[in-house]
């Protein structure tokens, strides 16, 4: 059974062909939505569009591992142990929140002022 525990490992699982068809076919069958905010009752939707500057598309929805990778090899391409996630639902899932990530508008100091 191959393994997965090294970046290389995974890197290479993860630029294999079967894979590649896999996650389409995983994407195909979610219908290119978030099965998260679907269980949330929002839905989020994979646009296709490209980057600022237009030479690729951005990520939007991540095919997930329901058990990981790492801890469970023998599931790696079985497609009851995956789902598609956004992008801001699979880095709440993995704890990947930056300190900016609940970022709030600044106040406007001058909102109490009197006016004149």
């Amino acid at each position: 059974m191959q393994e997965y525990k090294t970046l290389e490992q995974k890197r290479t699982f993860y630029n294999s062909t079967p894979w590649k068809h896999l996650r389409a076919a995983v994407r195909e069958r979610d219908n290119n939505e978030c099965q998260q905010c679907k269980r949330e009752g929002r839905v989020f939707i994979d646009t296709n569009e490209l980057n600022r500057k237009g030479t690729r598309k951005k990520i939007a929805l991540i095919v997930h591992h329901i058990k990981e990778l790492e801890d469970h090899p023998e599931l790696a391409q079985d497609m009851d142990n995956l789902e598609c996630l956004c992008v801001h639902c699979h880095n709440k899932l993995h704890d990947r929140y930056f300190k900016f990530a609940s970022w709030q508008p600044k106040r406007n100091r001058f909102a109490d002022d009197e006016k004149w």
